[in-house]
């Protein structure tokens, strides 16, 4: 049996309020873009513009390809679910949503890793304190998306449903990448080789539907916005999500998902005019108590007193 997976160091810690920045980041950037582009466009442009980055700083990242080709299967598998799949279902979503609504849905995250890792790994089992946060993290959940998905499925409660669905496939996707702990691959390798494949699947489709000159040019403020998802958000972001997840584990890294609603919230207020309802908030703080006691500190706080 695996040992169990070690508390984050500050180092850690420092990493991941980077990260929750950089992917608060990314439902802004989203939240521009899709007022001019599919998002099959934006999606197919996020990950392509984010390898060619990749590549082209390979000389001073000290990127291997010969790593890359002997890990390619697990890589394609990797870049269909932790980023193809959830960044169209998310990039679809907010089309219809807010952006800091879309960035709290998806903090869900953390709790169906949570779920799925006891299933699927040997040292991250759920115990008293995990299934009570679980299920209130889950609870969180339902009041975001409230009864509007069954009133109402062509409607906003679909796309909730789609933000949840990504929220699904990033929980796979960080329990499946820890598989590259072993492998000889370095942060960089899993992120260039990740958004590589994610770019193979999705660019020729995009291609194929949206041919040269029938999507519009898009406005400076779109371009913008696709290049900081791509940069940012994408490329940069994964070499410090993978840096992490090699350290301090699958659950660890994706409580980033908590922290980054602030950060979309903030930036969809003051540039984009989005408001939320009461109920986002106190989806995102149950969400926030289901964590607390995923952590097991507060189990332990609340235990201790019986």
């Amino acid at each position: 049996m695996s040992a169990r997976q070690r508390p984050m160091s500050a180092a850690e810690w420092g990493l991941l309020l980077l990260l929750s920045l950089l992917w608060g980041g990314s439902f802004f950037f989203v939240g521009v873009a899709v007022k001019e582009l599919p998002p099959l466009v934006i999606v197919a442009a996020r990950v392509s513009i984010a390898a060619a980055l990749l590549w082209i700083a390979s000389p001073l990242t000290g990127l291997d390809l010969r790593r890359l080709a002997a890990n390619a299967g697990p890589l394609l598998v990797l870049g269909l679910i932790n980023n193809a799949l959830p960044f169209l279902l998310i990039v679809w979503g907010q089309t219809r949503l807010a952006s800091g609504l879309a960035a709290i849905l998806n903090a869900s995250t953390p709790v169906l890793t949570v779920v799925l890792a006891h299933f699927l790994t040997d040292s991250e089992k759920l115990d008293a304190g995990k299934i009570s946060g679980a299920l209130v993290g889950l609870g969180g959940v339902a009041v975001m998306i409230g009864p509007e998905i069954a009133l109402n499925a062509r409607g906003d409660g679909l796309a909730e449903l789609a933000i949840v669905a990504a929220a699904t496939s990033y929980a796979l996707g960080s329990l499946f990448a820890r598989r590259f702990r072993g492998a000889g691959l370095t942060p960089i390798d899993v992120a260039t080789g990740q958004v590589t494949a994610s770019s193979a699947l999705l660019l020729p489709l995009a291609l194929v539907l949206y041919p040269p000159g029938t999507v519009a040019v898009p406005g400076a403020p779109t371009i913008a916005a696709v290049f900081g998802l791509a940069s940012l958000s994408t490329a940069f972001a994964y070499v410090v999500y993978f840096r992490i997840l090699a350290g301090a584990g699958a659950t660890n890294v994706v409580l980033v998902t908590l922290l980054a609603p602030a950060t979309s919230i903030a930036l969809g207020a003051l540039s984009l005019g989005e408001r939320l309802p009461a109920t986002a908030f106190a989806g995102l703080a149950l969400i926030a108590c289901g964590l607390a006691l995923i952590d097991g500190r507060l189990w332990r706080a609340l235990t201790a007193r019986l």
